[in-house]
């Protein structure tokens, strides 16, 4: 279990087609919201993709908006879950955020994940509201100084 920095068009493709089995077809998120302006290799926001058995099966993304690093786009394909991933992606996000001098971090979680994001020092911050038909809470975390 790793993650890496992607640097390359080819890895940018490997996390889109995970958003997009896991966003898309999963949950079914419309294929034009997935995908954005952000989803570029132009330092406006850093991607990562996880790998387990050197097969890549999670990703995410940390862009910044006022204050605050916002881990976005984070999800592992469904096989691949309960492995501990997600909290891979989440620190890999929150070191690179801590890389650009950026001391907190937020995020839109569904609320089914709200226990896994609390077990990683995140608080709630919000009331429910729904982004692409799903139920979300802001989270919010300060991170701690090295």
């Amino acid at each position: 279990m790793n993650a890496k920095r992607i640097t390359i068009d080819e890895d940018l493709r490997k996390a889109f087609h995970i958003r997009k089995e896991v966003f898309v077809k999963e949950q079914g998120v419309p294929l034009e919201d997935e995908f954005d302006k952000f989803d570029k290799l132009n330092g406006q926001c850093e991607h990562i993709l996880v790998y387990y058995e050197e097969q890549p099966v999670g990703t995410g993304r940390v862009r910044w908006v006022d204050e605050f690093g916002k881990l976005e786009r984070i999800c592992i394909l469904e096989h691949y879950r309960k492995f501990g991933l997600g909290k891979v992606i989440i620190t890999a996000l929150e070191e690179i955020a801590q890389e650009r001098g950026t001391t907190r971090v937020k995020l839109h979680g569904q609320t089914q994940a709200q226990g896994f994001y609390k077990k990683l020092g995140y608080e709630t911050s919000s009331s429910v509201f729904i982004e692409d038909g799903i139920p979300h809470l802001l989270m919010t975390k300060e991170l701690l100084h090295r």
